[in-house]
């Protein structure tokens, strides 16, 4: 499986991750990314014994996108403390259903996963286990049953955007989990991670990577 390389250097991996492959290993054992870069790297650069690769955050199974990784414990250490100081900022691509009333906004709710279902619901602030989710959306463009969106995370809830835009009332396409009153069976969800920018762990100079979807449904009805 070939997964496209966007950058690399000594401490730094950045790499495109294909929908439907798992960020890490989980309990299905299907090839993921994290297993695929460290052979990539293992390959290129003849590396003996175990290669290490730090996986600083991660994108939901079904989600594709530019992922970034560290080659180095000290990179790990740092993108690490830039996550937790809201330095490491990431936007999404999303088709969702219908239109949201407003062009731009900003949707702040309390989050509750349920380990047991792995799944997440919008509850009231004093709920314990309750977390705030912050993301800012804006319209990019509309058509007669769709719109696309540019989602800007402020936190990083599990399955934040998907149900935020959903208790929005614009679920994503292709949610099966979030929006199965409106999509079909089989249909690939429309959420890409399109922009992660960060600051080097060593140059720290601020570098900003891209990636956007192929021309496959419904990312084709937009001129992304």
């Amino acid at each position: 499986m070939s997964v496209r390389v966007i950058f690399e250097d000594n401490h730094l991996l950045v790499a495109e991750k294909p929908v439907n492959i798992p960020s890490q290993k989980d309990e299905t054992g299907d090839r993921d990314m994290l297993a695929l870069l460290k052979e990539y790297i293992k390959e290129k650069y003849k590396k003996p014994g175990e290669v290490f690769l730090g996986l600083v955050h991660r994108l939901d199974r079904p989600v594709g996108g530019v992922m970034v990784f560290a080659r180095t414990s000290k990179a790990a250490s740092r993108l690490s403390e830039q996550i937790r100081r809201g330095d490491f900022r990431k936007a999404y691509l999303a088709v969702v259903h219908g239109k949201p009333a407003k062009e731009e906004n900003r949707l702040i709710d309390y989050l509750y996963k349920d380990e047991k279902t792995n799944t997440v619901s919008v509850v009231k602030s004093s709920l314990a286990g309750a977390k705030e989710a912050i993301l800012d959306y804006t319209v990019v463009a509309s058509k007669t049953e769709f719109s696309l969106l540019k989602v800007r995370l402020h936190t990083g809830r599990p399955h934040q955007i998907r149900v935020q835009l959903a208790q929005m009332g614009h679920p994503l396409y292709g949610d099966q989990r979030y929006g199965a009153n409106v999509n079909k069976p089989g249909q690939q969800i429309a959420l890409w991670s399109n922009e992660i920018t960060l600051c080097h762990p060593t140059l720290r100079q601020n570098m900003t990577f891209r990636s956007v979807p192929g021309l496959w449904a419904p990312w084709n009805m937009f001129d992304i």
